[in-house]
């Protein structure tokens, strides 16, 4: 790390926790060693705290040298061995108080303990770089510079276009994954998403994906998501008359649905909170129920609207999400807003009674949304629905950047109905009262029953018998 300092004393820090994943993790802790040279001098280094130090003595050009032990592979730290390199700038980028949006340059040269024909994938906007990726890319401020994974390794790649936009998808790890069927499913699911808001505000997407023998998760980016997988959930190639799509693929493109219906709700259309937040402390919203919990609700229904998946999958899929909520008691004992504001303490650090003590903001969420979508359908004689409310937002709070305040969404729903709905925010949102999901789903012209499980892995099905 390379700067100008034009003060004699300045502070360096790391972030405690990464956008889109509401728990502290303390990336300095992976900072081994930290040696710093100014002007020919080595300015005193003083650890302020966790994850900050103070520089004294500093005269001119200051250089940091710092390494940083990576062996989290997931998508939200950094991971390096002798087959890839893979980082989340929240772990291995230090922060300069005061300069934090100044341009920001980053030079990622070859390493001979890599394999030959690595390549380097990101979306962080290059300044002049070669065949491979080597070389310098530029960020205009550090929350950008945090903003984009990078990943270097023999990637297989396919590409394909939404509207005018690129969309490139890279894996690195051991797979057979049929290219062209993910690349036709995924534009068609990305389709759906973009039609929605009727804009794509975005020049190019990444979807870096992490293949292993049985993992899954994701995080968003402005432009980009980083998946990870197992490879039993890629489409492997099989004949043409072959073109099932089973419930792993059908889990992966949710992944993917999901991940990049964030493109605009949490990335552009963000808590006001989330929007200002400091990044070495927790920043509490009730809202991450509407923002996790209606991307739920689209990541699958994006699926059967792109024509992907038929009904009778989606329908399974609501199955398993009604499945997991009311096996959990803690629907009784936490609202959704709760858990949101929660989600640091709660959600991302469950032990043995959570199922007992706290809900999921992410899968009651959907069910929420389900119900907010099929009420502004009913009371508006079906001339409105959950899309009109995502494009409301849009317009109003993403497009224009603006953080949506905490009342934010309740205010906007109501402001398109033209009438309250105090009654359902506060019942199923606010409170724990039990969703009429029979009602719900009755209003769609679908029956609901709940049974005994047979199993525990038994998630519930769309029975052939509706007597079953």
């Amino acid at each position: 790390m390379r700067f100008h300092a034009s003060e004699p004393q300045v502070i360096l820090n790391l972030p405690a926790w990464i956008p889109g994943s509401y728990m502290i993790r303390d990336f300095a802790r992976n900072i081994v060693s930290l040696h710093v040279t100014s002007g020919g001098n080595a300015p005193r280094v003083t650890k302020l705290d966790k994850q900050s130090w103070r520089l004294d003595g500093c005269e001119g050009e200051v250089s940091v040298h710092y390494q940083v032990y990576a062996n989290d592979l997931s998508v939200r730290s950094a991971h390096v061995d002798n087959t890839h390199a893979y980082f989340n700038g929240t772990s291995v980028f230090l922060r300069l108080e005061g300069s934090e949006q100044e341009p920001h340059l980053v030079t990622i040269e070859p390493s001979d303990q890599l394999p030959a024909g690595a390549r380097v994938a990101t979306t962080m906007p290059a300044v002049r770089t070669g065949k491979s990726g080597y070389g310098d890319y530029s960020a205009h401020n550090y929350e950008a510079l945090i903003d984009y994974p990078v990943e270097i390794a023999q990637l297989d790649e396919c590409t394909f276009s939404v509207g005018n936009v690129e969309h490139r998808l890279a894996i690195y790890g051991r797979h057979d994954c049929d290219f062209d069927r993910l690349a036709r499913d995924l534009a068609r699911i990305c389709s759906v998403h973009a039609g929605l808001f009727g804009e794509l505000p975005i020049e190019h997407y990444l979807f870096l994906v992490t293949v292993v023998g049985d993992g899954y998760g994701g995080l968003e980016h402005r432009d980009s998501t980083s998946l990870i997988c197992s490879r039993k959930e890629l489409p492997a190639r099989q004949p043409d008359s072959d073109s099932k799509v089973s419930k792993e693929y059908r889990r992966f493109l949710g992944l993917c649905s999901h991940e990049y219906f964030h493109l605009w709700n949490v990335k552009r259309i963000r808590p006001e909170v989330l929007k200002r937040a400091r990044l070495d402390q927790e920043v509490h919203t009730s809202l991450l129920w509407s923002f996790e919990g209606i991307t739920s609700y689209y990541d699958d229904l994006a699926l059967a609207r792109s024509g992907v998946i038929g009904p009778e999958a989606y329908l399974e899929q609501l199955c398993e999400i009604v499945t997991r909520v009311m096996r959990g008691k803690g629907r009784f004992r936490q609202s959704v807003a709760a858990s949101s504001f929660d989600a640091w303490t709660r959600f991302y650090k469950q032990d043995e009674n959570a199922p007992n003590a706290i809900v999921s903001y992410y899968a009651k969420g959907a069910l929420v949304a389900l119900g907010l979508d099929i009420t502004l359908r009913t009371l508006s004689d079906d001339s409105l629905s959950l899309d009109d409310l995502m494009r409301k937002l849009w317009r109003e709070y993403g497009h224009p950047d603006i953080g949506v305040p905490e009342n934010g969404i309740e205010q906007a729903a109501e402001e398109l109905l033209g009438e309250s709905l105090q009654d359902f925010f506060q019942r199923y949102v606010h409170g724990t009262e039990e969703m009429p999901l029979e009602e719900w789903f009755g209003a769609l012209g679908i029956g609901y029953r709940l049974r005994p499980a047979r199993s525990l892995k038994d998630m519930g099905n769309v029975p052939e018998n509706p007597y079953e």
